[in-house]
């Protein structure tokens, strides 16, 4: 908790409440969902200018929803970086928000990070390169990341 005080990090599910088909970590399954009023909170809380989400763009993932709470709102959405980060930008009550989408901490996303080609040449240079240390490096890239 101290951490994220002293960073100034919000923790929030944009998913405020569904019922699932499967009782699994995935999104999938999620039916009735309502979404928390994420703009709200940008209203509310003025010095947010980044997001972050955990999941890339599948169905029912936040980020998912997230454009779509921006289509909806005839929110403009661009892309900013689509190279080791998916970084987007959009303006919002006269403010630019970033979002970063980073790889699900869960374990059905290890398939997808096996596969991806920079953990791939990463581990080809050093081959105790784990899909722990991808993840670690994914976040600190977007936690770096100068806006």
């Amino acid at each position: 908790m101290d951490f994220l005080k002293k960073n100034q990090f919000g923790i929030c599910d944009i998913v405020e409440s569904c019922t699932k088909t499967k009782l699994d970590a995935s999104d999938k399954s999620m039916q009735d969902i309502k979404l928390r009023d994420i703009l709200g909170y940008l209203k509310k809380f003025p010095n947010i200018d980044k997001i972050f989400f955990t999941g890339k763009s599948s169905i029912n993932s936040p980020f998912y929803f997230f454009k779509k709470v921006l289509k909806e709102n005839n929110i403009k959405f661009e892309i900013v970086e689509n190279n080791i980060l998916k970084v987007h930008k959009f303006s919002f009550l006269d403010r630019n928000i970033f979002t970063f989408s980073l790889i699900s901490p869960s374990n059905a996303a290890n398939k997808a990070i096996s596969s991806n080609k920079i953990y791939k040449y990463k581990k080809s240079l050093k081959e105790d390169f784990s899909i722990f240390d991808f993840r670690v490096f994914e976040y600190k890239k977007a936690l770096e990341f100068k806006i």
